[in-house]
């Protein structure tokens, strides 16, 4: 199975750029709280020097001293409030973002080709949109914010200490060549690392999924041991790819944990020794010592979350990878009719093996077509390719004039593929419908679903406020079946591809269902694609495919008395 592109470092920039850029004002408020904060922070500190310094000299008089303790007191309760109003607000930006990135990541994966989704590993594709977007969730309401914040305070602590006393703030800067090394160190590989687990876990999501949906077919053919291995040997390389971000949380955390305690011990014996060669005054020293103390919370805060920030870039340039390397939506032409024309049509999905081998067939407007064959022939194969879903490796596959994956590529439902799989979406009836004509009125969307009889419509009360899906109305497989030709009614293509729609259905269920797709039929091209030839037997005409190749093509009368390949289908499917 393939998996999905991984956006570089450049391009999980420029989306982080992109994001950021529609929030400036936001981003410019938590700033200057994040600023202010931190300026708070420090005014108890220096005031507490004060008291110590004035105390030691004898010139601070008992109210005085009331006075400066009223002041911490009063920078201890701002600090309170403008850590806890910037961190709401820090929280609520992280929040914003993540709900763009969200809706990037829907409207992307939305707008993967068809043919793209079916070769996609469905583990990696999975792991994307729901747990690497929880990730970066978290990195977006919590990492981001806790780091954030804390380089600005550690920034203004910095600068603080330059100004009270310059070789203070030398002092304070001793340990960071250890942090830049470490942090260096660790960066350069953690991104790798993250990447290989996250790419890890879409495999025991896909082997997790592969055997729950599979079990009966497992236990019917023997291939317990054989499924057993190739998840024992997931579940290894995913304990691996574990171990591998784990040593180097190791070496990080210790390191990191040893230089926060450096400069505080650096500050109290160099100030000290200072003091005692009457080089500064004791309100300095205490003072700069309380403010590099400081240091250790922000420092901690950072280190804390460096390591989930790390897994939440490594899952953003994940999310950023789906529909990386999509095509350009193309210019594409008008169609001069619904003439539907394959010429030369060669088509594969794994190299070297095709399925399609130069296949022609001309469908004119109105007509009734039936596609039969075997097994495996290459039918639904050829109907992918007329409705757009895919195209061909060479060949073209045109509705009037114009590539028909073009028009689909454009937005431009001309030709519509329906199949027994259907889908319901969590919403109201109305926007189940209207997601295939967004402008579309009630009254079109009410007409639809008349036009398909779908009479348990006039039994809701809230009509097309109705909610469908969890937590709402389950609709049964007739009725989800009539919701999707409702919504093919909407959209109004000029030509229906029918990939056996009822064929899983059961029979009561296909009565209603097939009512429904004669009426959607109506006044339109049709394409049936017939695993069963009593469904081809009142076509227009019928294309037998055998083999990847159309080598048949007329009416049922007239593809039985050739006596060929239909001829040979028909007495076998008759008992004949």
């Amino acid at each position: 199975m393939n998996r999905l592109p991984i956006a570089d470092r450049r391009e999980v920039r420029r989306a982080a750029v992109r994001l950021m850029r529609g929030e400036r004002r936001a981003l410019t408020a938590v700033l200057v709280l994040t600023v202010l904060t931190a300026l708070a922070g420090l005014v108890g500190p220096y005031l507490l020097g004060k008291i110590v310094g004035g105390v030691k000299d004898g010139g601070l008089t008992l109210s005085t001293v009331d006075l400066f303790a009223l002041g911490v007191f009063g920078a201890a309760v701002a600090h309170l409030l403008l850590v806890r109003y910037s961190a709401l607000q820090a929280a609520r930006l992280g929040e914003r973002f993540l709900a763009s990135l969200r809706e990037e990541a829907v409207t992307r994966s939305l707008t993967l080709p068809a043919r793209v989704v079916d070769r996609l590993s469905t583990g990696d594709l999975l792991t994307r949109v729901t747990s690497d977007v929880g990730t970066v969730g978290q990195a977006l309401r919590d990492s981001v914010p806790e780091v954030f914040t804390g380089v600005v305070h550690i920034v203004v602590v910095f600068v603080a200490m330059f100004l009270l006393d310059p070789l203070l703030g030398l002092v304070t800067l001793v340990g960071a060549p250890f942090t830049v090394w470490v942090l260096r160190w660790y960066l350069a590989r953690a991104r790798d690392a993250y990447l290989a687990e996250s790419e890890v876990n879409g495999d025991v999501a896909e082997i997790s999924a592969a055997v729950g949906e599979g079990s009966r077919t497992i236990e019917t053919y023997g291939l317990r041991d054989r499924m057993v291995a190739a998840a024992d040997d997931t579940i290894a390389r995913s304990y691996r790819a574990r171990l591998r971000t784990l040593r180097l949380r190791n070496v990080l955390f210790p390191v990191t944990s040893f230089v926060n305690t450096l400069p505080t011990a650096l500050v109290l014996l160099i100030g000290g020794l200072v003091y005692a060669a009457d080089g500064v005054g004791i309100e300095v020293v205490v003072t700069g010592a309380l403010w590099v103390w400081r240091l250790g919370e922000p420092m901690d805060r950072i280190l804390f979350w460096i390591e989930f920030l790390q897994r939440g870039s490594a899952s953003f340039a994940r999310i950023e990878g789906i529909g990386a390397d999509a095509e350009p939506v193309p210019a594409v032409g008008v169609p001069v009719d619904d003439r539907i024309e394959v010429r030369g049509a060669h088509y594969s999905y794994v190299d070297g093996h095709e399925v399609l081998h130069g296949v022609d067939l001309v469908v004119q407007p109105g007509e009734r077509l039936a596609i039969v064959g075997v097994s495996g022939a290459g039918k639904s194969t050829l109907g992918r390719l007329i409705a757009g879903v895919d195209r061909p490796a060479e060949g073209a596959v045109l509705v009037g004039g114009v590539p028909v994956a073009d028009l689909v590529a454009a937005g431009e439902q001309q030709v519509v593929l329906v199949t027994q799989e259907h889908h319901v979406f969590i919403g109201t009836l109305r926007e189940n419908l209207a997601m295939a004509a967004p402008d579309a009125p009630d009254e079109r969307l009410v007409e639809a679903l008349r036009t398909v009889e779908a009479q348990w419509f006039d039994e809701l009360p809230e009509g097309l406020d109705t909610k469908l899906g969890a937590g709402g109305l389950e609709l049964d497989p007739a009725q989800a079946q009539q919701l999707a030709l409702a919504r093919v009614e909407v959209a109004d293509p000029h030509t229906l591809v029918l990939d056996e729609a009822t064929s899983s259905l059961d029979p009561a269920t296909a009565r209603h269902t097939e009512r429904a797709i004669a009426a959607v039929r109506e006044s339109r091209t049709v394409i049936a694609i017939a695993h069963r030839l009593q469904t081809a037997r009142d076509a227009d005409r019928i294309a037998v495919v055998d083999a990847g190749r159309v080598v048949e093509l007329g009416s049922h009368d007239d593809l039985v008395a050739r006596d060929g390949t239909y001829a040979t289908l028909w007495r076998s499917w008759h008992g004949g």
